[in-house]
């Protein structure tokens, strides 16, 4: 069977803004794990525009053919194999982790998942490891826009345990996994892009 190449517009839409600031949060030579690569479109793009990275590309296991597809194309030599990862797997296929990307990811996770990923950071993030978080938050409970408000309703209509993530939940999540917030940006689309920090 002939798998089509997946394609996401928003990830076309969002990849230059984001790249703009990963580019000085992952300033220098590390592996960045990005979880949850989707369509692998992101994973093309920054490995391709900051050459100084090994770039490893993480999802489920039905999503790899497609991530790899976009590789395939891509032909670039830091850009890695993308390697089966479920954030609810007790073991990750990795012995520690320097820095962490992950987009359009929390809102699809149940809130359990999402513990569960902050739970196994807290045991594979190294001493001075960096996170890269981005998509929508509501803030003090309350929708940042009518537009995230419409999202979030498609989202639980789609699939009942997904949803908009509260910031303080994920800052609470964060903080018991060592991970202080260095910064939060303004990106277009009513979305965030949250830079976490492991305490020294």
């Amino acid at each position: 069977m002939t798998i089509q190449k997946p394609f996401s517009q928003a990830c076309e839409n969002n990849k230059e803004p984001i790249l703009d600031i990963i580019k000085t949060v992952f300033s220098q030579p590390t592996t960045v794990w990005e979880i949850g690569s989707g369509t692998g479109q992101h994973a093309c793009h920054f490995a391709e525009n900051l050459p100084h990275l090994a770039w490893q590309p993480t999802d489920r296991a039905e999503n790899l053919a497609g991530i790899d597809l976009w590789r395939n194309e891509a032909q670039l030599d830091n850009l890695l194999p993308p390697l089966s990862l479920d954030v609810a797997d007790t073991l990750w296929p990795c012995e520690r982790i320097d820095a962490v990307f992950t987009a359009n990811t929390l809102h699809i996770m149940s809130s359990d998942e999402v513990r569960l990923l902050f739970e196994r950071l807290a045991t594979y993030l190294s001493a001075e490891a960096t996170m890269c978080i981005y998509g929508p938050f509501n803030y003090a409970g309350a929708y940042t826009s009518e537009s995230n408000a419409r999202f979030d309703l498609w989202l639980k209509e789609r699939d009942a345990s997904s949803g908009i993530k509260d910031f303080e939940e994920i800052m609470r999540l964060a903080e018991n996994a060592g991970l202080e917030l260095e910064a939060d940006h303004a990106m277009p689309a009513n979305n965030r892009l949250l830079v976490l920090r492991k305490r020294a």
